[in-house]
């Protein structure tokens, strides 16, 4: 069994992968100045590099000093429009509206990229964004075979990531638009969540959820395939994955929970949420079907969790459902639930458990 020691170190190995490619237009995304040439031309194999990235579940946005509507039509003629989400094409600096693109993504700024042709930009958002990858438009060549931009694994999920965000900003339009209480509006959504026992082809999904979840996820852990599978086949250990799909369209598998199973005591190794769920409240759904199915077994439970600097969300988490801090060194925490308050499952979610 992989130690606790282990884990550590394995969670701060250099796994760094890129997210969002942020494109510059004028010069990069095509030749020439949109405001000041006649006409503009994609550059060569652009086409190619879009659609790949895309195919790959690396998300792609546009921070560009133009004038909205102009470029906005401009890629509309192009058919590369709906490739790119929230595209920040303003007078803004270039730092600000990337810094928008992630807040609007919900990710960090070390799972984006940023491709401009001019190196003045490039270091403007470098100083005030170091966490970026910075790529000059004169390495674009190359992009498809940076390691950053080739995920381990192509899952079902990744291949439907742009149509999923979509399908987000749909539902984020019709909650600014509704009139009552946010129970009332996630009722209008029909959410349908369920838990299973992860299978084998849930794994590359699994390894890929420890990689790119890093605000909802209780420990940082990363587990390769091979671990997941190991575990999955344990009969000292659980393996839960969850889904989630609504009206809107599916959200595809957004949670993992990993328990040690030992004769009188379970210990949460890993919980984490994918943050587009952040505002679903299905969180807490998944601890309450855990804390459930301790009870049912008649044995302790208990949380790990290491705190950084971005998964405050998942401590307050367990604090909401009734665990109790039993040792805490500064970033190490250890939790436990006496299990004498499982909340009910709300109203406005359909859940399911999948043997």
């Amino acid at each position: 069994m992989i130690s606790i020691r282990e884990q550590e170190l394995n969670s701060k190995q250099d796994k760094k992968v890129i997210k969002c490619v942020v494109w510059d237009l004028d010069n990069t995304l095509w030749y020439g100045v949109l405001l000041e040439d006649k006409k503009v031309a994609l550059r060569e194999n652009l086409l190619n590099i879009i659609h790949t990235l895309d195919s790959r579940g690396i998300l792609q946005s546009i921070s560009s000093k133009n004038e909205h509507a102009t470029a906005l039509a401009k890629l509309e003629e192009f058919r590369l429009k709906e490739y790119f989400l929230y595209p920040q094409i303003n007078w803004n600096s270039k730092a600000a509206s990337i810094k928008e693109i992630a807040k609007l993504l919900n990710i960090g700024m070390d799972a984006i990229a940023f491709i401009d042709d001019q190196l003045f930009e490039l270091e403007e958002v470098k100083f005030s964004l170091p966490e970026i990858l910075c790529i000059n438009v004169d390495e674009i060549e190359n992009i498809l075979n940076m390691p950053v931009m080739n995920p381990r694994f192509i899952t079902e999920d990744s291949q439907i990531r742009r149509l999923m965000y979509i399908s987000d900003i749909e539902r984020q339009n019709a909650e600014k638009e509704f009139v009552g209480a946010a129970d009332e509006f996630l009722a209008t959504l029909k959410m349908k969540f369920t838990i299973s026992s992860a299978k084998e082809e849930d794994l590359q999904r699994a390894e890929e959820l420890t990689l790119r979840t890093n605000q909802l996820n209780t420990t940082g852990y990363t587990y390769s395939y091979d671990e997941l599978n190991h575990f999955r086949s344990s009969e000292n250990h659980k393996l839960l994955i969850a889904n989630l799909e609504d009206k809107y369209g599916t959200y595809g598998k957004i949670g993992l929970a990993l328990l040690e199973c030992e004769t009188e005591i379970w210990t949460i190794k890993l919980l984490l949420m994918s943050c587009r769920v952040m505002s679903r409240g299905v969180g807490i759904i998944m601890l309450n079907h855990i804390m459930s199915l301790a009870k049912s077994n008649n044995v302790r439970l208990v949380a790990e969790f290491i705190s950084n600097d971005r998964n405050r969300m998942m401590y307050i988490s367990y604090k909401f459902a009734g665990f109790k801090e039993i040792d805490n060194n500064g970033s190490s925490v250890i939790f436990e639930n006496d299990l004498s308050r499982i909340q009910l499952i709300p109203s406005y979610v359909d859940f399911q458990v999948i043997d």
